[in-house]
């Protein structure tokens, strides 16, 4: 066995030129073929990116260190914080007197508006008892004439009204009142208070309301 190294054969149609000499091409395809085969090894023994070593920064890290605490901290102005304090109270304040006024508001509208409704409920309850009260009239005059059977339905309806606020006006001997009485007869008296003598006409009171005064006989 030889140890000469056998020559590579050149490419297929390669032409050999004359004297027995390689040109210039075979000679730079035997570089290329060389260069081809150590491409494995020199890529394997080319190292890898080293990693950073401590302490030093990486790729795309910055090298500076962040601040310490309080290295950048502005001095505190006092006095633009209590100005600050007393505008947030000043505001405060204001608010709170506009909510509480419009609260105060609120209430009396409130107030209001629920005595307008019970007075708007009493003066319909009031316009249907003065409506009532020729029929107690007639029940009145029919008792007078002795008819004695309208005495149930006379007492019926002066029950419920009277449960509802009405207020009969036909007792002899109180004292005169102008406001409920209408006085049509008068009568000397012993010097004492004017009074009552004799009802006429009984009169109503709804609710502290008079819907019409008695007519009456005054003594005194």
């Amino acid at each position: 066995m030889s140890d000469a190294t056998e020559p590579t054969e050149p490419p297929a149609g390669a032409e050999a030129p004359a004297g027995g000499s390689a040109p210039p091409a075979d000679r730079e395809w035997f570089t290329d073929a060389a260069d081809n085969q150590s491409s494995p090894n020199t890529a394997a023994a080319q190292p890898a990116h080293a990693a950073p070593t401590p302490g030093t920064a990486g790729p795309g890290e910055s090298g500076s260190q962040p601040p310490a605490p309080g290295a950048n901290d502005q001095p505190i102005d006092v006095e633009s914080l209590v100005g600050s304090l007393e505008s947030v109270t000043g505001e405060r304040d204001s608010y709170l007197a506009d909510l509480q006024r419009v609260q105060a508001e609120f209430s009396n509208y409130r107030r209001q508006a629920t005595k307008r409704q019970s007075d708007t409920i009493e003066h319909a309850a009031s316009g249907l008892a003065q409506k009532l009260l020729p029929i107690l009239d007639a029940c009145e005059a029919a008792l007078m004439q002795g008819a004695t059977d309208v005495e149930p339905i006379q007492g019926a309806l002066l029950e419920t009204l009277r449960k509802e606020g009405l207020e009969v006006l036909a007792e002899a001997g109180e004292p005169f009142d102008p406001e409920r009485h209408e006085a049509v007869m008068h009568e000397e008296g012993d010097g004492t208070e004017p009074a009552v003598a004799e009802v006429m006409r009984a009169g109503y009171v709804w609710n502290g309301r008079v819907l019409r005064p008695a007519m009456v006989r005054v003594k005194g």
